[in-house]
């Protein structure tokens, strides 16, 4: 069994470049700044492990791990790892993570994740965030690789079931008004008018296809850090910190699947299936099944938001509604603050922030936080269970936790 001590989170807002950071710097704020939130030294830790998608497309950056090793003598000689999965980069360092602890050969764990991409134009972004695709293959015909396919994917469930704009603006309205609740989330000073959640050209343009502006996470600079240890090492914990063990939120379950990187290949096959996306709701069932829990016990949800459909997809993937009614858990407010089945109570990746590699991570510490009741103004009131949802590429990679107390 794993637990999560804690961690510690950037403020998304933050543009790296224009302070004067690289990757280097804001590794060695987050791991420091992470140790010193949950009262741990560096000699404490005995492995560590770096969620990164394209630090060397975007910052010239790999081997990431080495970091470690540069900020304190007792983490010279620390194992460490960096792990790529597109945006579920961050899952899958926890995952690596904790299944070192669950086999016995440590006890403490830090993970990173990190991600810099405010440091080139929007349009090298895009490419750089096009590696994800089956390059050379896929989207080869535009430079936003991913605004076009989750316009293809908006296409898909408009065939399937039938798409009504309206609803995927009223996400992107959820995820923003929750985001003006946290202190690090990107859009929190935002303002906006009723029609720029519309299809106005004007308030709302068009990027590529059935893809808008406001359909869109955020690029983002932004890391974020949590710390994994056994049940031993979180007993004495939280006998050093004078805590019940109980009361320390753990990973109850986890889910991890992986699907062609080709789209429509992965569309191809779910042709007459109950799910866009079968390995993603795979991937859901698996987690619940390991936590022994079902969707009726879960008090929120942070899912991947990279656009407005994919929370849409997410919804009835993750059972909220049946298959293409997504739209009744939102004209429901079953998806709100105060609803069913709060999802995104941070603002998600379209008002908090996507600093890609970091995504996983943050979500898991966003979790921690809920079911410690540490959720400050954007608590979920007496969180004890939260499903995470963390997707990379067209759903190639797909990772969920449960994690409670």
């Amino acid at each position: 069994m794993t637990y999560i001590l804690g961690g510690w989170q950037s403020d998304f807002a933050d543009n790296w470049q224009r302070k004067g950071w690289d990757t280097a710097t804001a590794f060695a704020e987050t791991v420091g700044s992470g140790l010193n939130a949950v009262g741990l030294q560096p000699g404490d830790i005995e492995t560590g492990h770096v969620g990164n998608f394209a630090g060397e497309l975007f910052a010239g950056q790999g081997l990431m791990g080495g970091f470690f090793g540069m900020l304190h003598a007792d983490f010279n000689g620390m194992p460490t790892a960096r792990h790529e999965a597109a945006c579920a980069s961050g899952s899958v360092a926890i995952l690596a993570a904790a299944a070192e602890i669950d086999a016995g050969r440590y006890d403490l764990a830090c993970v990173v994740g990190i991600e810099q991409m405010r440091n080139v134009s929007g349009e090298q972004a895009a490419r750089n965030l096009g590696a994800a695709a089956w390059a050379g293959y896929e989207y080869t015909d535009t430079p936003f690789a991913w605004p076009k396919a989750f316009s293809d994917l908006a296409g898909e469930y408009e065939q399937r079931y039938g798409l009504d704009y309206r609803h995927l603006m009223a996400i992107s309205q959820n995820n923003f008004d929750n985001a003006k609740r946290n202190p690090n989330a990107q859009t929190r000073k935002y303002t906006f008018t009723p029609e720029n959640f519309t299809a106005d050209d004007e308030t709302n343009p068009i990027i590529v296809g059935r893809t808008r502006k406001m359909d869109c996470g955020q690029i983002t600079d932004g890391s974020a850090v949590i710390f994994l240890a056994s049940e031993k090492r979180a007993a004495a914990y939280a006998k050093q910190h004078d805590i019940p063990l109980e009361s320390i939120p753990r990973i109850k379950g986890w889910g991890h699947r992986s699907a062609p990187i080709s789209y429509d290949q992965k569309i191809r096959a779910s042709a007459g299936a109950e799910y866009v996306f079968p390995q993603v709701r795979r991937a859901i069932e698996d987690a619940r099944t390991r936590a022994g829990v079902s969707l009726d016990q879960l008090d929120a949800v942070e899912t991947h938001d990279c656009f407005a459909v994919t929370e849409y997809m997410a919804i009835d993937h993750l059972g909220l509604t049946a298959p293409g009614e997504s739209w009744k858990a939102i004209e429901n407010g079953d998806i709100a603050m105060g609803g069913k089945l709060p999802i995104n109570p941070s603002g998600g990746l379209i008002g908090l922030g996507h600093p890609v590699g970091a995504t996983g991570v943050r979500m898991a510490l966003d979790a921690w936080k809920q079911t410690a009741g540490k959720g400050g103004d954007y608590q979920v009131e007496g969180a004890r269970t939260v499903q995470t949802l963390n997707i990379g590429g067209s759903a190639t990679t797909t990772v969920s936790f449960v994690i409670g107390v």
